[in-house]
């Protein structure tokens, strides 16, 4: 796995996930199981424009040599998303989400294995 393909693969994800979080929040509440009242709808928007940053910065990013950043950047993000895909099962299992949550598991849980092997490589 190299660091060009995975930074790619994540800004693509996070720009869709930006965006729908700005135009459909309610449907993707929905999906998981989750009231799309006015708090949740406003908490993703804001959360839409943390994932719009994430992918901005790893779509320029992509091509960067090996670097002390750039290892930053991947602990963080295996980090981040190790946590989204714990805390997806952990809300499904304890019944406040549906299994739809379980898409956004897998592919968090895919896109933090390939930081993991970029970190290992």
């Amino acid at each position: 796995m190299t660091f060009n393909l995975i930074a790619t693969a994540t800004a693509i994800a996070g720009l869709l996930l930006g965006i729908g979080w700005f135009v459909a929040g309610g449907p993707m509440l929905q999906r998981w199981g989750i009231d799309p009242n006015p708090a949740a709808l406003l908490v993703g928007r804001r959360l839409g424009a943390v994932y719009l940053g994430i992918a901005v910065m790893l779509f320029f990013g992509r091509a960067a040599p090996p670097s002390a950043l750039r290892t930053l950047v991947c602990v963080a993000l295996l980090v981040a998303l190790s946590l989204l895909a714990l805390l997806g099962l952990f809300e499904l299992k304890a019944g406040r989400a549906r299994q739809g949550i379980l898409v956004a598991v897998v592919l968090e849980a895919t896109l933090a294995a390939g930081f993991a092997a970029v970190l290992l490589a």
